[in-house]
């Protein structure tokens, strides 16, 4: 039993050099390529949706047809909801980004007060639309885009006086377009690679403006030079079209 034993040891150990020389040699394994980074493009056309909240500051002073100043008549906010949408381009170098953009806005911005040389009278102001047309500069950080803008604005307003006793429309400007300037800043996401979302605040230099009043029949009532100044903070939601994402290694 022993002497068997012994030849199944001296037989393995003959047969095993043998066996590894016939085993095939070990492949050879290329390094995985090194992780890659995405860089964020901002360039091309977008169109998009924004909704939000607005306020006006309207102080009324009462003049004469010719313009000269008689008394003031107090001052009012006329604040609410606002939505629109906006289109627009932008191009990118570098970490800087250009862009032109058209927003228009349905809005509901209303106030009134008392007037302090009529006390009878409650004066009432309205932002029924705007519009703005801007330029932008930004910084991107990578897909984190920080910018201002600029340009010009239009406000579609309404200016009205009601008796206080009864609240009866006494006089009316009807319909008026007022033009003035925009300035503003944002901050915009892009959480796809054609999907941003944002926020952003605008400011509005609407001026002065004076207007004449008349009564429901048609008749001369009075005059009044008007301030406007507007203040917009919406959300925004982007589409856009080109500026694929750019891989860096």
């Amino acid at each position: 039993m022993k002497k068997v034993w012994l030849a199944s040891v001296a037989l393995i150990a003959f047969a095993a050099p043998a066996a590894a020389a016939d085993l095939a040699a070990r492949p050879y394994t290329k390094a995985p390529p090194p992780a890659v980074a995405t860089l964020y493009d901002w360039s091309g056309f977008y169109i998009g949706g924004n909704g939000g909240w607005g306020t006006s500051r309207k102080c009324w002073d009462f003049v004469t047809p010719a313009g000269a100043f008689v008394g003031a008549e107090g001052c009012h906010d006329a604040d609410g909801g606002t939505a629109g949408g906006q289109i627009g381009y932008r191009w990118q170098a570098g970490t800087w980004v250009f862009g032109v953009e058209g927003q228009g806005n349905w809005a509901d911005f209303q106030g009134s007060n008392v007037s302090l040389l009529f006390p009878a009278a409650r004066n009432e102001s309205r932002i029924d639309a705007f519009g703005l047309i801007t330029g932008q500069v930004g910084y991107a950080a990578n897909n984190v885009l920080f910018y201002v803008k600029g340009g010009a604005a239009v406000t579609a307003d309404r200016f009205r006086v009601f008796d206080v006793p009864t609240g009866v429309l006494v006089a009316t400007t009807g319909d008026d377009t007022r033009w003035g300037a925009s300035v503003g800043a944002g901050i915009e996401f892009g959480f796809a690679p054609n999907w941003s979302a944002g926020v952003e605040y605008n400011h509005l230099f609407m001026q002065d403006r004076t207007h004449t009043f008349v009564t429901p029949a048609g008749v001369f009532s009075g005059t009044d030079n008007i301030s406007q100044d507007v203040d917009l903070v919406t959300v925004r939601v982007n589409y856009r079209w080109g500026g694929p994402t750019i891989a860096r290694y």
